[in-house]
């Protein structure tokens, strides 16, 4: 069985602190950078013809052990990163969504996510959904739980409607940097993803880079357990 359209693309992004290393500058600056090539892959995104959701691991929870000053310019590059995008969103009719726990962020973090997803629920050219604080086997364990609370038996349909993510299975996982694993991102929605892992890091990721790696999963055949 073959099925060569890109839907729901899901992309870990990895190597803003080495290749703030490689130029001798701080790791905020290999964060800085990172966030403007999200906007380029998310505007690329936006105009491809069959791409109608991105994920994107932004912050997992493992990551509140990096240094605390790390972690503090992470919390307010992301308040600013919303307040700038919120015109490009619109203009791009892209969809803001989050996922995982916000509770540890600051009010006014907080704040910012819903406001920027109540500003652009309307929007439907991409749905753009966020990874903040979030871990997947949390997401299932909860997922599991409210089932249970609700009185519902535990079915793979249930428990994929109480997921976080109920838009859709992921077709297509990217990793930049070279590092060769999944870690705890979307466990459950990644049971038939095609993998792709590129040494290139993020800070260096392209839109042609982009293209050519939806080309290579556009040549793949996908028998989902078939033959």
């Amino acid at each position: 069985m073959k099925q060569d359209t890109l839907k729901h693309l899901a992309i870990i992004m990895d190597g803003n602190g080495r290749w703030a290393k490689e130029r001798g500058e701080k790791r905020v600056k290999g964060h800085e950078k990172g966030a403007e090539v999200v906007r380029e892959i998310t505007s690329y995104c936006a105009n491809h013809p069959t791409i109608e959701t991105l994920t994107l691991y932004a912050f997992s929870t493992e990551n509140w052990k990096r240094p605390k000053l790390e972690v503090e310019f992470l919390m307010q590059l992301l308040e600013r990163w919303l307040k700038n995008e919120l015109e490009a969103y619109q203009q791009n009719g892209v969809r803001f969504e989050a996922i995982g726990d916000m509770s540890r962020f600051s009010k006014k973090l907080q704040k910012r996510i819903v406001d920027t997803q109540e500003a652009t629920k309307d929007n439907s050219k991409l749905t753009q959904i966020l990874a903040l604080n979030y871990g997947s086997r949390a997401e299932i364990v909860g997922a599991v739980n409210r089932a249970l609370a609700d009185g519902q038996e535990i079915t793979e349909a249930n428990l994929s409607h109480y997921l976080q993510t109920p838009y859709s299975d992921i077709d297509l996982l990217i990793r930049t940097s070279g590092e060769l694993r999944i870690s705890n991102f979307l466990l459950w929605q990644l049971s038939y993803s095609e993998l792709y892992f590129t040494p290139t890091l993020w800070p260096n990721f392209t839109p042609s880079e982009l293209d050519e790696i939806v080309a290579n999963f556009e040549a793949r055949e996908r028998r989902f357990g078939g033959v």
